[in-house]
């Protein structure tokens, strides 16, 4: 009986380890560095963010464009989606209710973890 409920709590366990809906956030953080040394004023989501650092962009189901609006170094920068890794977990131990969960909740989705302005000189 104790092998059964073992192997029960185990079978539950690995359903839920690759969902990445449990296991990652609505957004994500993305470094931007700078090939300058001067503070630049990003947007994205309608937000402006400070860089170089670290900015903060919300998970979706689509390409964004990091805006870089300082003066002397506007330029827009794409961020492309893709797949979160966790979510080909998910495919194979949760299955298709895991996934959907994972495609109805934005959460499959990452960017590109840096990201390089370059500005003029």
């Amino acid at each position: 009986m104790n092998k059964m409920k073992l192997a029960i709590a185990a079978g539950v366990v690995i359903s839920l380890s690759g969902c990445a809906s449990i296991l990652t956030d609505k957004t994500q953080r993305i470094n931007v560095v700078s090939s300058s040394s001067q503070k630049l004023q990003v947007q994205i989501d309608g937000r402006t963010q400070a860089a170089p650092g670290i900015i903060t962009v919300q998970k979706e189901n689509k390409d964004k464009t990091l805006s870089v609006v300082t003066k002397g170094c506007e330029q827009q920068i794409a961020l492309n989606k893709e797949v979160e890794p966790t979510f080909f977990v998910n495919l194979l131990s949760g299955g298709a209710f895991g996934s959907t969960t994972d495609y109805a909740s934005e959460k499959m989705w990452r960017y590109q973890d840096s990201v390089e302005v370059k500005c003029p000189q």
